[in-house]
């Protein structure tokens, strides 16, 4: 009898063990878990059914270390509602993930500055509003924010100057606005974040000047994108200090003045977009850019000049575009044989003469635009298969010229369609209502599907069967799908230079859904950048479409 005793005690202690080192989830982080589920609708179908979080019944989307809540990732759950304060409760929280659910409003609760061990932060997709809350400054180990794509307003906190560990800096397409905050004598400011690689400031309301005081040797930025905004004055002599820079987009501003000659200092920038702006004195000069792939330089107001000879010159360049840039002179046939250039587009100048494009065209040569110049003759070989577009020429108003027709049209088709990934091999039929056909099985399926933007890519051919399929290959090795499971199609440039694409993921082994925990990761290795496409893409992000879950949802309690 004593042995039985015995025996059983040992079980209720063992029993007691296996639930304390498995499982109980703290019990103040259970009770925020449900305060944040009782703000929403349509939380994970496993939310609530259990009293343990981290137990035998997890809630999908948390894991816990040592009992404790430390990741909640919940990207594209079509989540409606609100982000409760009790948020800041979450102690031990290093990973917080809501992205791509556009219904998940409310601001953002200053309680967030509580999570002192949060080094990830993504709010990307959402729709929250009001002001980016001080608080936030105060997460030192703070190091990827992304809060682009929601309807932030306001000021950029000063106080964000304090997150020393922060790598990625998002907070673009918003309605921010007021100046950039720089340290004042005993303050913080966004110069001193020198571990910060991505300032993405783009597509906001910002305004005033590019302080000086922004950037210094110290920074190791990779990109600044600060286009779609209404900066005024110059372009800040500084920026050339920063000699880790790969892209810069200053575009859609109202700088003026001239550019900082010791911006050729800038040896690893592959994109220059300073277009759309109020720019003067002589065009730059950037001899010794070796790394550029894609210049725009329109719509400025530079003196008059020819062409310079950097034009032909930059042993990478792709896509050289300076639209009413007070250009004139001929174009020497030199530029039409530089072996990268795919795309020239120099519409709206003074150029003039007789176009001869040489007898050495490069191969990679697919458009040449010089509508609306003063070429009043042409000269091109039959081995040019690309697009030449002169309307606006004087050339385009002596009919009896042959060929002229072909190139004087208003209106031209691209040398190349758009990409889009082969369904050659299927042969099946459309596909029912909200299901697409996959290229790898030819079987219909709910896709995981949304928009890539790039913002700064290298290249503007659209049709470049190459660029795309190595994307394709990489989405779907890195995503961890099975190979041929991606679908893309429609890339185009929009009116703020992005390129987009749509995509479609479709998932494995004959499935024709996604589970919520695949979702959840794929939504988070695209909105953490886990993902990187082929460099020649650039930065990007990516905007989910809502996914079809089978099945009915989940709303929060009355």
């Amino acid at each position: 009898m004593g042995f039985v005793v015995v025996a059983l005690a040992v079980g209720v202690v063992l029993a007691a063990c296996v639930r304390a080192c498995h499982g109980m989830t703290d019990s103040q982080d259970t009770s925020v878990l449900r305060a944040l589920m009782d703000q929403w609708h349509n939380a994970p179908p496993t939310w609530g059914q259990s009293d343990d979080p981290c137990g035998d019944s997890p809630w999908e989307g948390v894991t816990c270390d040592n009992n404790k809540v430390i990741s909640i990732k919940l990207s594209t759950m079509g989540i409606k509602g609100i982000l409760a304060a009790d948020i800041g409760q979450l102690s031990d929280l290093q990973s917080l993930d809501l992205s791509f659910n556009k219904d998940l409003s409310g601001v953002l609760t200053p309680n967030i500055g509580n999570l002192k061990q949060l080094t990830t932060l993504i709010l990307a997709g959402c729709s929250f509003h009001g002001t980016i809350p001080d608080e936030l400054g105060s997460l030192p180990k703070l190091s990827y924010m992304a809060l682009n794509s929601n309807q932030f307003s306001g000021k950029i906190p000063a106080s964000l100057g304090n997150l020393s560990s922060l790598y990625w800096f998002d907070i673009a397409d918003n309605q921010m606005s007021g100046p950039l905050p720089i340290s004042t004598s005993g303050g913080m400011g966004l110069d001193k974040l020198l571990k910060t690689k991505h300032f993405h400031f783009n597509k906001n309301q910002l305004s005033g000047p590019i302080p000086d005081a922004l950037f210094s040797p110290e920074m190791t930025l990779i990109h600044l994108l600060l286009d779609g905004n209404k900066f005024t004055g110059s372009i800040p002599d500084s920026l050339g200090l920063v000699s880790t820079l790969e892209v810069v987009r200053l575009d859609r501003n109202s700088l003026s003045g001239p550019v900082p000659s010791n911006l050729k200092n800038l040896t690893k920038v592959n994109e220059l977009n300073l277009a759309n702006n109020q720019l003067t004195g002589t065009l730059p000069d950037l001899t010794g850019m070796d790394a550029l792939n894609y210049v725009d330089l329109s719509n400025n107001t530079f003196d008059p000049s020819p062409c310079p000879a950097w034009f032909w010159r930059l042993p990478q360049l792709s896509a050289l575009i300076i639209q009413a840039g007070r250009l004139y002179g001929t174009v020497s046939p030199r530029l039409f044989s530089d072996a990268q250039l795919n795309q020239l587009i120099l519409d709206g100048n003074a150029l003039n003469g007789t176009l001869d494009m040489g007898r050495s065209i490069s191969s990679e040569l697919s458009l040449v635009s010089l509508k609306d110049n003063e070429f009043s003759s042409f000269i091109v070989t039959s081995s040019y298969n690309g697009t030449l577009a002169l309307a606006g020429n004087p050339v385009c108003e002596q009919a009896r010229l042959p060929n002229t027709a072909a190139y004087c049209n208003l209106t031209q088709r691209a040398a190349a369609a758009p990409y889009s990934t082969s369904l050659v091999k299927c042969f099946s039929g459309p596909c029912p209502a909200g299901q697409s056909l996959s290229p790898q099985s030819c079987a219909c399926a709910f896709p995981y599907q949304g928009v890539m933007y790039f913002r700064a890519p290298f290249f503007r051919d659209v049709g470049n069967g190459t660029a795309f399929q190595a994307l394709e290959s990489m989405l779907w090795t890195k995503l961890a799908l099975t190979p041929g499971s991606v679908f893309l199609q429609d890339p185009l440039f929009d009116s703020d230079s992005y390129m987009e694409v749509q995509v479609k993921l479709f998932p494995s082994g004959g499935s024709a859904y996604f589970n919520r925990s695949e979702v959840m990761r794929i939504g988070f290795d695209l909105s953490n950048q886990t993902f990187k496409p082929p460099k020649e893409f650039g930065p990007y992000y990516f905007i989910a479409s809502p996914y079809p879950f089978p099945g009915r949802r989940r709303r929060a309690r009355a």
